[in-house]
């Protein structure tokens, strides 16, 4: 969606649009909590909101609820036999697709696994399995007693048929692969959300990226931990496709929002530059709005130049780059989680961000010039779009994507209910899916490449679901 018709019709969508452009407050919610009137809460909700695709129906099979005239195709469940003799892991996390040939797609999906869950993990209860391939292509096997049980597994999926012709693990040996994002090169980047350190029971450090290429056949891959990007509690990664930085979150309550300069474009194990946002002119900014903080609001909709801080001694063996990065003037942020491309923009989510510590969601418009000496006279602007002001509407926003018909959908990581919820290019909140039962958080949110199905996780139960119906039929 380009940005001209984005500010267009947000600014005519309520309170969530407000958040998303700046060019006007709706304080609807708040007046309506501070009355104390459950109804006009209730009123205020309903007129800050859409129809959407309809009303949710329960789930007769108590899974997840979808409008009518949508349904889901579970594709892939915890512990299933792979095609590599392995199991699937449980915890999917972070997930993506890419096109291959006659109309099948690749799905690889995250798990996020670490080495004391052998219970759920690829290996069988007691790593039964690990042997089935070379510990050379096993990225910590924890000397053949304590592997870590996180990775990715691929899936070929075909969408004519909906049915799989192949699963398989692509990277193992792993830790907390919580998130990542896909490249314009086809391959998926994973990230570790650990910071565990090699000892006489793990074989590697943690804490870094590894790239998956999407393969329809059985690729173990070689798992090249890309130590320059960095070492921390990586969540997700964006890729703009002209210049070919990668953009990442930390999920950490005083993180850091990095960009990597790759040295070839779409080559990252060759190396480059790591750097953190800094607020032009304000240097370490608060962004998260934390009352007990005391600093400046951050406000929404407002649009604040950017300048980037190189960071060194990238792989951080005191687990410090957070702290290295702030001193020298870079933002802070809330946990940021999810992250996304879409036609210019690239979108996080910080989970916990916010005066009620509910949820914000960003965006990064990078630079024309972004990566050059030339950024400096242009450069690349963020915006807090979304400020969550009430859990019932936006509580703990996680994974995040952006649909082809220009609709954003956002996983909440939280109890039950548990919702996906979207935006509509009328700018206005709709509820598209929910999980009542299982108290589990929703990720890995994604569209195949045609935009007929999403893929989405739900990661206590260990599955992950197919959702097709009509997607044009949306209520503005």
């Amino acid at each position: 969606m380009h940005n001209s018709s984005r500010r267009e019709f947000l600014v005519k969508g309520g309170y969530l649009a407000a958040g998303f452009l700046g060019l006007q407050k709706v304080n609807l919610l708040a007046q309506a909590h501070s009355s104390g009137a459950k109804q006009s809460v209730a009123n205020a909700i309903t007129n800050l909101t859409t129809k959407g695709y309809g009303s949710l129906i329960p789930d007769p099979n108590r899974i997840f609820d979808l409008p009518a005239g949508f349904s889901y195709k579970v594709i892939a469940e915890i512990g299933e036999r792979l095609d590599d003799g392995f199991l699937l892991p449980g915890k999917p996390d972070g997930m993506a697709t890419f096109p291959l040939d006659d109309g099948r797609i690749a799905i690889i999906c995250n798990h996020e696994l670490s080495a004391e869950e052998s219970d759920i993990g690829p290996f069988g209860p007691k790593n039964e399995t690990l042997n089935l391939r070379s510990h050379k292509t096993i990225y910590d096997a924890g000397y053949g007693k304590h592997p870590h049980q996180g990775g990715t597994s691929t899936l070929i999926y075909n969408q004519a048929t909906g049915k799989k012709e192949l699963h398989y693990l692509s990277l193992v040996g792993t830790a907390r692969n919580c998130a990542g994002g896909p490249t314009p090169w086809n391959s998926w980047i994973t990230c570790e959300e650990t910071n565990t350190k090699a000892s006489d029971i793990f074989e590697q450090d943690h804490g870094y990226n590894f790239e998956v290429p999407a393969s329809s056949e059985i690729t173990h891959v070689q798992p090249v931990p890309l130590k320059a990007m960095g070492r921390f509690r990586h969540e997700a990664v964006a890729v703009e496709p002209n210049s070919g930085i990668v953009y990442q979150t930390e999920d950490m309550g005083d993180g850091l929002i990095y960009r990597f300069i790759p040295k070839v474009k779409g080559k990252l194990a060759q190396g480059g530059r790591l750097q953190a946002l800094a607020i032009l002119g304000a240097p370490s900014r608060d962004t998260r709005n934390w009352p007990e903080e005391k600093q400046p609001n951050f406000p929404e909709g407002t649009a604040y130049s950017v300048t980037w801080i190189d960071i060194e001694d990238v792989e951080s063996p005191k687990d410090d780059l957070r702290i290295q990065g702030f001193q020298k003037g870079a933002a802070r942020f809330a946990r940021g989680e999810g992250m996304w491309y879409d036609k210019g923009e690239v979108y996080f989510a910080c989970t916990n961000g916010g005066a009620i510590k509910k949820g914000q969601v960003f965006r990064y418009i990078p630079s024309p010039d972004e990566g050059t000496a030339l950024e400096t006279s242009n450069p690349g602007k963020l915006e807090l779009f979304v400020e969550s002001g009430d859990a019932d509407i936006l509580k703990n926003c996680d994974n995040l994507t952006v649909a082809p018909n220009g609709n954003l959908f956002i996983c909440e990581d939280a109890d039950k209910p548990c919702k996906l919820s979207g935006i509509t290019p009328e700018g206005k909140l709709f509820e598209f899916g929910r999980n009542n039962y299982t108290g589990s958080e929703l990720a890995g949110a994604c569209f195949s490449p045609d935009g007929q199905t999403l893929f989405i996780n739900i990661q206590k139960n260990g599955q992950t679901l197919a959702i097709t119906g009509p997607w044009d039929r949306i209520e503005a």
